[in-house]
């Protein structure tokens, strides 16, 4: 067409009030009363991005659940658009987000750990019959675990856990309102009462330069301290790398504690947070930190209630000059905010996703800052460390292995909890030493050495010693301790239904082979015979392709149990 030819222009009509000025955003309209309700709850509480998590924690503490209104009402205050609020908040278990139109949940849930020790201890039972007993007014959920394996089967009634729990003692404390709050606190060493014990002696030395920077960290060196939240870095290692970082620098703590198997962070917690609190504050003078985070569990009500309290009278106590800020977060139900990239996308009030590394968090981390990150129980043993010098630590252990480690024992033992041993010790001299045996009845049949993600073996294996590096030719790791024991009463197959089930619920659902990797191995398992080639190929495609570990090991125990069990694939 010749461009030089006059085109005819048609008018079109054009309705008026498309060229106004837009009133409002799109999305819901924020209601008064709504908006008046979340001012209320937020207070004079800084209207800040990384607090969202934090105030849908308010809102759904106080109204029982997330209202449409409320999420609308929230994203205006924070200067949010309403589809950040929502996708946070629907990511998070603990949420209940209720939609235009829907009816909100029961006043009360009760929510029933399914994981495996509690699997073990009866929880099927206890789900079945909940319901019926407790009405129609409770809601009833199977829950992952709520970090509570060795009182299986473990019952959280609102946010008062019940453990180990019947079903007249679920049906006892909704009656008795024991729901919002655990009766009581722990009994736990106070700030006073760590004081008088010599507590904060060495920080204060510390600061008052009796210790420098480099003999800590050396010391810290040469126990052979490693990270005991599972992966195992140096701990001193870790220390020089952040502290070589530009300032400011900031610290991430986490107990969150989600692996199934896993709550020797709560039992100590309950017993002496203010040497954790020293142990963390000693890292943040030697590293030059500005200001910590800590990352509790939700499901942890009782240890907040506690620290918190902790932390005030520690404030009290010492200058903000003497101290960087310390900000305590709550979690909101979500197993890979365990991961540590995805508990700095929590902490900043964002969904838990695991970031894509390199950046690493000793350079990139929270709030774009280089970050130390550490798990609870390795700072808990700093302070013992640099009093009694790395050499006391490093001369423990057995089996030519070095230090001690806390294992978290649940299962079929006559005695489970909170073992205090040396690394390298095996699981038979675990379970005879230290556990009082196996349950009346029952034969060591397997174990798991590393909880959900660590893999099973089979008693013939018992012999391993239990540390970081041990495990491996074996197909299994350690992680963060946490040993199942299970009996001739139990199938290793039946186990590994059980973990790749809350694979696959805990999933973040952020790559595709772990999405789909965890959903497509739960239903093969499932299945009378198994498919032992595609599993393989599957397991394959997921340990190389997963973006966390959460990918990289979920096909740990299926692995475990082709390998170490061929009598159960045909179960």
């Amino acid at each position: 067409m010749d461009e030089n030819v006059n085109r005819e222009v048609i008018p079109i009509a054009v309705d008026a009030t498309r060229r106004r000025k837009r009133e409002a955003p799109k999305g819901r309209r924020v209601e008064a009363a709504a908006l008046a309700e979340v001012r209320a709850l937020l207070g004079d509480a800084p209207r800040r991005r990384d607090l969202l998590i934090e105030y849908l924690h308010r809102i759904q503490d106080r109204h029982g659940c997330l209202a449409a209104a409320h999420l609308a009402a929230l994203a205006q205050e924070l200067g949010l658009a309403q589809a950040e609020v929502y996708e946070v908040a629907s990511f998070y278990h603990h949420f209940d987000v209720v939609k235009e139109g829907e009816s909100p949940p029961p006043p009360l849930t009760v929510r029933v750990c399914e994981s495996l020790s509690c699997e073990l201890a009866g929880a099927r039972e206890l789900l079945a019959r909940l319901p019926a007993l407790l009405g129609r007014d409770v809601r009833v959920l199977a829950a992952p675990c709520v970090g509570r394996c060795e009182q299986a089967p473990a019952v959280v009634v609102g946010q008062n856990p019940v453990a180990p729990a019947r079903a007249e003692a679920v049906l006892a404390a909704v009656l008795s309102g024991a729901t919002r709050h655990p009766p009581g606190r722990p009994a736990a060493i106070d700030y006073a009462a760590y004081v008088a014990q010599g507590g904060y002696a060495l920080l204060r030395g510390c600061l008052a330069g009796q210790r420098d920077v480099e003999s800590v960290i050396a010391e810290l060196e040469h126990s052979g301290l490693r990270g005991l939240g599972g992966a195992g870095f140096p701990a001193g290692r870790k220390w020089r790398i952040v502290r070589a970082e530009p300032a400011p620098r900031l610290m991430a703590v986490n107990i969150d504690e989600g692996e199934p198997g896993t709550f020797k962070d709560r039992v100590l917690l309950e017993r002496d947070p203010h040497r954790f609190v020293e142990g963390m504050l000693i890292a943040a003078w030697a590293v030059g930190i500005d200001a910590i985070h800590i990352y509790l569990r939700d499901e942890y009500h009782g240890c907040r209630e506690l620290l918190t309290r902790e932390l005030q009278a520690l404030e009290a106590a010492w200058p903000d000059a003497a101290r960087p800020r310390i900000e305590l977060r709550r979690g909101a139900g979500a197993y890979i905010c365990g991961e540590e990239s995805a508990m700095i996308e929590s902490i900043e009030g964002k969904r838990g996703m695991p970031r894509l590394r390199p950046p690493y968090v000793a350079q990139v981390g929270l709030f774009g800052r280089p970050t130390l990150e550490h798990n609870f129980e390795t700072l808990y043993w700093v302070r013992e460390l640099l009093e009694k010098g790395g050499a006391w630590f490093a001369a423990q252990g057995r089996n030519g292995r070095h230090g001690l480690r806390s294992f978290s024992v649940s299962g079929r033992v006559a005695e489970p909890g909170v073992k205090l041993a040396p690394a390298g010790i095996t699981v038979r001299e675990l379970i005879d030493e230290y556990c009082g045996g196996m349950q009346s009845g029952h034969q060591f049949y397997a174990y798991l050495p590393g909880g959900a993600s660590g893999g099973i073996l089979p008693a013939a294996m018992g012999d391993i010693p239990l540390d970081f590096d041990t495990l491996q030719p074996h197909g299994c790791f350690i992680g963060s301790a946490a040993v199942i024991v299970l009996s001739d009463r139990d199938s290793a197959s039946g186990a590994a239904r059980n973990l790749m089930d809350f694979f696959r619920h805990e999933s973040c659902g952020q790559c595709t082979p772990c999405r789909s990797g965890t959903a497509k191995a739960a239903e093969l398992i499932a299945q009378p015979r198994w498919d032992v080639e595609l599993l393989t190929e599957l397991g394959a495609v997921m340990r190389d392709a997963s973006i966390c570990g959460l990918g990289q090991a979920a096909p740990n125990p299926v692995d475990c149990v082709i390998r170490y069990f061929p009598q159960e694939l045909s179960r």
